[in-house]
């Protein structure tokens, strides 16, 4: 059977043509293309729903993100792959978030967008262009540091407060300059100095700051 596939992009210059390539394909048939978001949403009631859908970001009326975020909702079976000539990260992130399965830029050759349509549909897999999986990569990295930052951080039980005078003890200021920096006594700078020694189980400033570097904290 047929992938039963959908363009959405509001530039003609682009759609038809991927269209007319894709479809010398005997494994793709192209239902429909569409020239943004909402048009894509009014044409899925009519044809109804697809196999895959190549999704454009940046169009009218609609864009590509938030359409896939309602359609995702709508059709859980269809897969989405964003074609799109952005590869920041935001939209990257924005895009897995809405429910893309998929990630690849315009310029890629046709074989290969057909390849991806074709791993999305009977493989269940997340095709992307090397260039997006490489971003897409550094992005999970960012979010596990991030998660490890935090979660060492609670096992810990830091205070906000204590953390910030532990990140000016790195900056090297002493006991009576972070009073002043944070408008507190000496005594209660001492006092959460002391905590602090005491939760991460070291007796100096130097220990308490070596550990801090390598927690990433700083």
């Amino acid at each position: 059977m047929k992938i039963r596939l959908a363009i959405v992009d509001d530039k003609t210059k682009n759609r038809l043509p991927l269209a007319g390539r894709l479809n010398t394909s005997p494994d793709i048939d192209v239902v429909f293309t569409a020239a943004h978001g909402q048009d894509f949403l009014d044409q899925v009631k009519v044809h109804g729903p697809v196999d895959v859908v190549l999704m454009d970001i940046e169009m009218p009326e609609m864009d590509g993100i938030q359409a896939v975020a309602i359609a995702s909702e709508l059709y859980p079976e269809t897969k989405f792959i964003m074609l799109t000539v952005f590869d920041d990260e935001e939209k990257i992130f924005e895009a897995i978030k809405a429910g893309a399965c998929g990630y690849l830029l315009k310029d890629d050759s046709a074989l290969t967008i057909l390849n991806a349509v074709m791993e999305a549909k009977e493989l269940g897999g997340a095709p992307m262009s090397p260039g997006i999986a490489r971003k897409a990569l550094a992005l999970l990295s960012k979010a596990t540091l991030a998660k490890k930052e935090i979660e060492s951080i609670e096992q810990h039980e830091i205070s906000e407060r204590e953390m910030e005078i532990l990140k000016l003890q790195v900056s090297g200021l002493d006991s009576k300059a972070i009073a002043e920096k944070m408008f507190l006594s000496g005594h209660t700078v001492r006092k959460h100095i002391a905590n602090i020694y005491v939760k991460l189980h070291v007796h100096s400033k130097a220990q308490a700051i070596r550990v801090a570097v390598k927690k990433g904290w700083v």
